[in-house]
C-alpha cells in the first residue's frame, strides 16, 4: 500500500484519500488546565493545510472526531462545523468512522458516518484493498489494509518522544495494518518502545516486533522509516 505520512496524518494517493485519526475535538475544553492551548486554530489550520497540499477526493476521519462521552464541551460544536467547512470549500467528501469517545458524534455531526470505509472503487479484498475503522474493535469487513487509530502511537529515540506511525504487513488475520499517530497534539500517547501486543488497546496489533515506526518531521519535512521493532528495540 502506498501512503504519504504528514502532519500526524496520511495520504493514501492511490485512491485519493486523505485519513486522520483521533482529533478529540473538545479535549482543550475539558482539559483541568488554566490556559487553553488553541485547540480549535490548531485542528482547523492543520486540517486545511492537508487539504491545500493534496486536494484529496475524499477525508476520512479513523474515529475519536470528539473528545467528552457525555457531553458536548464549549467551542466543540464551532470546531466540526468548521473542519466540515474547510472540507466542502475543498470540494472532497468527508467522512466520519465512529471512535469509542464518539458517543454523541449525531449530536453535532450531520455528515456521512460509516462504521468502515472502504476506499476506492474496489470493496474486494485484493492486494490493494483497503479498509479505515477507529481500530477499537475486530472489523467486519474484510481487506488487503486496514488503516486505524485509537492507540495515539508515539516512539521515543534519544530521550525525545515523538508521534509515530505504525506500519506492517501480515499483522491482522493475515492483512496489513497502519495505524496512526493522535491528530489532536494534546493525548500524550503511548510509548511504543517496550510494548507489547496485549498492551496495546487495538485487537488489530498482534505482533508488535514485525511493525515499523514511521516519524514524519515536521522541521524538515522528511519522513523516516525504521526497521521493524523487533530489531529496532536494542538500540533505542
Amino acid at each position: 500500500m502506498e501512503f504519504d505520512p504528514r502532519d500526524r496524518a496520511v495520504y493514501l494517493p492511490e485512491t485519493g484519500t486523505l485519513v486522520c485519526a483521533d482529533l478529540h475535538v473538545g479535549r482543550d475544553a475539558t482539559s483541568d488546565v488554566e490556559f487553553r492551548v488553541g485547540e480549535h486554530e490548531d485542528l482547523t489550520e492543520r486540517f486545511e493545510a492537508l487539504l491545500d497540499r493534496y486536494d484529496p477526493a475524499e477525508v476520512v476521519v479513523a474515529g475519536d472526531l470528539l473528545h467528552s462521552f457525555d457531553r458536548i464541551p464549549t467551542g466543540a460544536t464551532a470546531t466540526v462545523r468548521a473542519l466540515a467547512g474547510i472540507a466542502a470549500d475543498s470540494g472532497c467528501r468527508m467522512v466520519v468512522t465512529p471512535g469509542n469517545h464518539d458517543t454523541m458524534l449525531e449530536e453535532l455531526w450531520d455528515g456521512q458516518i460509516e462504521t468502515e470505509c472502504a476506499v476506492g472503487e474496489e470493496a474486494d479484498a485484493d492486494d490493494s484493498s483497503v479498509v479505515v475503522t477507529h481500530g477499537h474493535v475486530e472489523p467486519e469487513s474484510d481487506a488487503a489494509w486496514y488503516v486505524v487509530g485509537h492507540d495515539h502511537p508515539t516512539i521515543e529515540i534519544e530521550g525525545v518522544r515523538r508521534p509515530c506511525y505504525l506500519y506492517g504487513p501480515d499483522q491482522y488475520d493475515g492483512s496489513g495494518v497502519l495505524m496512526l499517530p493522535s491528530f489532536s497534539r494534546l493525548p500524550a500517547g503511548i510509548r511504543v518502545n517496550g510494548l507489547s501486543a496485549s498492551e496495546f488497546q487495538s485487537p488489530l496489533v498482534t505482533d508488535v516486533g514485525s511493525l515499523r515506526p514511521i516519524v514524519h518531521d515536521a522541521d524538515g519535512d522528511g519522513v523516516h522509516e525504521f526497521p521493524p521493532l523487533r530489531q529496532l528495540r536494542r538500540f533505542l
